[in-house]
């Protein structure tokens, strides 16, 4: 099994996040175990087709996701594209096959409204967690990073002088992201509150628990929620469609889609134009009022 030569691939020469590595080897020994279970082989170079089919099958029949399907023939993919290119396999028996259809959720952005109602109505507490909640929801929405970008974030990549951000995004490519003065003015309190921690374990990061450890994703998810559950009856709240808010509403104000590319740092305006189904019926709704041939 060359699966410790595939993820040094994977590290190495497509820069692929770690995160991202780890989540192909789950895919594969996912798929190992099965093969094992089933066919009592091991080696996944002597499966064919007809037997990985039966694998997604049985997944459906589990209750998975389709998406989550797709990513797990995604990552074997890869696995097979590999062993061609080193010369340890002479065919992919995934060649010929197609993703399943997936359905196209239309992600709901927070509305301007909502925007403000967080960041300018509600009280928030002065204490560290208070400080350090608003620092994340300014950040989310004024910068459109991932959740996992922000919990990796160091003080280091914080430039007060330039006013600007360094992310560490996908398959590590570094990208700039400037700040508002609303963020630097809420990042230089929460920097003096951190200071005040009676430990800190996590000293490189810059968001820590009140223990003084590096904050995690799902209570990152929690802070978000939260807050927003105050101001919106939408179903989903997240740091995901503060992203998808942060992108929408700079479309709705003008913003050109590669500058918004880049500032999201997506590898293809594809994955960019996704964030256009919102602004575009924001433009219908200006023409219906706004054009003469409209009017009644």
């Amino acid at each position: 099994m060359m699966f410790s030569a595939f993820t040094d691939y994977l590290l190495l020469e497509k820069n692929y996040s770690a995160l991202t590595v780890n989540a192909y080897k789950k895919d594969l020994n996912d798929f190992l175990e099965f093969i094992i279970s089933e066919y009592q082989q091991d080696t996944i170079q002597d499966i064919n087709y007809p037997q990985i089919r039966r694998w997604i099958i049985v997944l459906v029949e589990s209750g998975m996701s389709n998406r989550s399907i797709n990513r797990k023939i995604s990552a074997l993919n890869s696995y097979y594209k590999f062993l061609l290119k080193v010369g340890d396999l002479d065919h992919n028996p995934l060649r010929k096959h197609k993703a399943l259809k997936v359905k196209q959720n239309i992600q709901i952005p927070f509305s301007e409204k909502e925007m403000k109602t967080v960041l300018d109505d509600f009280p928030h507490v002065s204490d560290f967690e208070g400080v350090r909640n608003r620092l994340i929801i300014e950040l989310f929405y004024s910068t459109g990073i991932r959740r996992i970008e922000l919990v990796q974030l160091k003080l280091t990549d914080f430039n007060l002088s330039n006013k600007t951000l360094k992310v560490l995004g996908k398959r590590n490519k570094e990208r700039l992201v400037p700040l508002l003065p609303s963020v630097i003015e809420i990042l230089k309190l929460y920097i003096e509150k951190r200071k005040e921690l009676p430990t800190i374990k996590n000293s490189t990061f810059m968001f820590l628990t009140k223990k003084g450890v590096k904050i995690y994703e799902t209570l990152v998810y929690r802070i978000i929620n939260s807050y927003f559950s105050l101001a919106s009856s939408k179903v989903k709240k997240s740091p995901h469609i503060l992203r998808h808010s942060f992108a929408t509403h700079l479309l709705n104000q003008g913003a050109d889609l590669n500058a918004v590319k880049e500032l999201l740092g997506h590898s293809s305006l594809a994955s960019t134009q996704v964030y256009t189904h919102n602004s575009i019926a924001e433009l219908k709704k200006v023409y219906l009022n706004t054009h003469p041939r409209n009017k009644k």
